[in-house]
């Protein structure tokens, strides 16, 4: 199910800054670096959606899968993808897929919605957190 963008939160997709390929040299920039540039790029270039906000990360610990992003906005489920290319073709689908996380009003992403880069390498969904207002 959907709600519009204005009555659902804000979706954050979370670029992990440090993530390296196995055997990536520490004497060139970091893979997340290069995808989180390519991000904020694809932004610029095609506007910021007002319901998906960007920021990098140091560190998602899930550095045997680099590059890795990850979805998350209250009441919704939390996605965590890896084996990203940072490259512009997959910034401009994670831009797509955090749209498509932050128009449903669970933030579920089923598999056959989401832009290629991103219907695979999921690491985890995880649920909502069960508020106990008792």
């Amino acid at each position: 199910m959907s709600s519009s963008a204005s009555s659902s939160p804000i979706t954050e997709m979370i670029v992990c800054t440090t993530c390296r390929p196995p055997g990536a040299s520490r004497g060139l920039p970091a893979a997340g670096a290069l995808l989180f540039d390519a991000v904020q790029a694809a932004q610029r270039q095609h506007g910021a959606a007002p319901s998906v906000r960007v920021r990098g990360m140091a560190c998602l610990s899930s550095c045997g899968r680099a590059c890795s992003v990850a979805f998350q906005a209250p009441g919704k489920h939390t996605y965590l993808f890896g084996d990203l290319v940072p490259d512009a073709e997959t910034a401009e689908h994670l831009l797509v897929c955090a749209g498509l996380h932050a128009a449903a009003s669970d933030g579920n992403l089923p598999r056959n919605e989401r832009p290629a880069r991103v219907r695979s390498g999921i690491l985890a969904r995880l649920p909502p957190p069960e508020v106990d207002l008792a």
